[in-house]
């Protein structure tokens, strides 16, 4: 399964939301999924992932099924050198051995533009990032996402879901750490 995973914060807590797909040009997902958690760190400029990751850990947590890719919201690596970005440091938590596609809807400073992938005739591009996976294995698999628009239709669900726009199909609330429906 591939995960597509996107995360909203509120005052003090977030929202992890994630649509599992079986295939890359899937129009819908076979599950979806929401995670409360109710506290998470604070922002700090040039270490966001310390305030994403654990909420995208404690997804794949929620999962349960072995999944063959996970997309984020954002970059896997970020820059012309490749700095590590949230989503690489998700691959490095996942012990290497997922793939982690970041799709960006903004370029981050230095974006080499081999990143950019074009969908659904926009002008602005999306920023594919990876880590686990060659980079045009990557932006093939993303062009290939179902849906007229720049946005993959399930990433652009998975966003919808993070925003409590649309209801899950499995929940997890993480308090004291037990998972639920």
């Amino acid at each position: 399964m591939i995960l597509a995973a996107d995360v909203q914060y509120g005052d003090t807590g977030a929202q992890a939301a994630g649509v599992l797909f079986t295939d890359w040009p899937d129009a819908a997902p076979e599950r979806t999924l929401l995670v409360h958690l109710p506290e998470v760190a604070e922002y700090v400029p040039g270490e966001f992932y310390r305030r994403e990751l654990p909420c995208l850990l404690r997804l794949v947590e929620v999962v349960a099924v072995p999944l063959s890719a996970v997309v984020v919201d954002g970059y896997v690596t970020l820059g012309e050198d490749a700095r590590p970005g949230l989503g690489w440091k998700l691959w490095e938590a996942l012990g290497r051995a997922v793939p982690v596609v970041g799709v960006a809807k903004t370029a981050f400073a230095g974006t080499p533009a081999e990143t950019e992938v074009r969908r659904g005739g926009s002008h602005s591009p999306l920023y594919v990032t990876a880590a686990g996976l060659p980079l045009a294995d990557a932006k093939a698999q993303v062009a290939a996402m179902h849906g007229p628009h720049r946005l993959p239709t399930l990433l652009k669900q998975a966003d919808r879901l993070a925003r409590g726009l649309e209801a899950a199909s499995t929940f997890g609330l993480t308090t004291a750490g037990q998972a639920g429906k």
